[in-house]
């Protein structure tokens, strides 16, 4: 497994050092484009959902285009951002560094979610073009030094807000599309079609993944569980679990209020509340 960059919610721009251990420097098909996927979001909490969309794309990727990934990462939105259930950056950035520490490619890189400001996305892109392109300076291959593709990775539910009028810029749009493209999730409740029809000058840089197995969590249903005093096990990956439970995350939507008594005796942070208590015992006959 690749080394961690140690990377820390509690850093600041100042700390700041672009993550670039589990970045690949080099690829062995000449004929191949290196490809970075960048996931931008708010990530309150990480889902499975969110890692699965790196495996699924890499395996598009690898199948149906000329791309060979080199890496990803995970960029948090900032605080500024300013929505509803969005807990602070620094136990977003935390969170999702420890649900991707198993992992030997996917990275966080703590940039985005440090700035007091606002960043468009575009601007966050950009900022991972400098740091691998020009800085780093691509990758290796038999052919000599190549730039790396940067290409936004989302949920189909992202790309419909794209074409919804009025959500974003439209040179932001442009300019995300036309440099970056997208490789895009479909989601369930998500019609893909319809988001796309108004981004046809964009249709060569934009790929469509489908889920063959069918994965609808959310953040938000993560959240809504959690004002319901319900299990999340198994939703998120278990460090995440702990460290919601740890900090008393979300309690300001209701969590603190919801619960039903005590903790059973030997539960695990997010298990359900419905299960017996060990050593109870039906106190009837068989």
């Amino acid at each position: 497994m690749a080394a961690a960059d140690h990377i820390r919610g509690d850093m600041t721009l100042s700390d700041y050092s672009f993550p670039h251990s589990r970045l690949r420097r080099r690829i062995t098909a000449p004929d191949r484009t290196p490809l970075v996927l960048i996931a931008c979001g708010s990530f309150s909490p990480i889902t499975f959902l969110h890692l699965r969309m790196f495996e699924m794309a890499a395996d598009y990727a690898r199948f149906n285009t000329q791309f060979e990934v080199v890496g990803a990462y995970l960029s948090c939105v900032g605080d500024a951002y300013k929505k509803s259930g969005l807990v602070k950056a620094e136990h977003r950035i935390n969170m999702c560094s420890l649900a991707v520490a198993q992992s030997s490619w996917i990275s966080v890189d703590p940039w985005e979610a440090l700035h007091a400001e606002y960043l468009e996305t575009a601007k966050v892109l950009d900022h991972f073009n400098e740091e691998i392109n020009e800085v780093i300076g691509g990758v290796e291959t038999p052919t000599g030094r190549k730039k790396c593709h940067i290409a936004l990775l989302a949920g189909a539910d992202l790309i419909q807000t794209m074409s919804t009028p009025g959500v974003w810029a439209d040179k932001d749009i442009d300019y995300i599309l036309k440099n970056f493209g997208a490789f895009i999730v479909e989601r369930t409740g998500t019609d893909i079609d319809e988001a796309l029809s108004a981004l046809q000058p964009w249709k060569s840089n934009i790929w469509v993944i489908q889920q063959l197995v069918q994965n609808d969590i959310s953040s938000t249903k993560v959240r809504l569980f959690l004002r319901r005093d319900m299990s999340i096990r198994y939703l998120v990956p278990e460090p995440v679990v702990q460290y919601i439970e740890e900090h008393g995350l979300y309690e300001e939507d209701g969590v603190a209020v919801a619960g039903s008594g005590k903790d059973r005796e030997g539960a695990k942070p997010g298990e359900s509340k419905g299960v017996a208590e060990a050593g109870s015992s039906n106190s009837g006959g068989a």
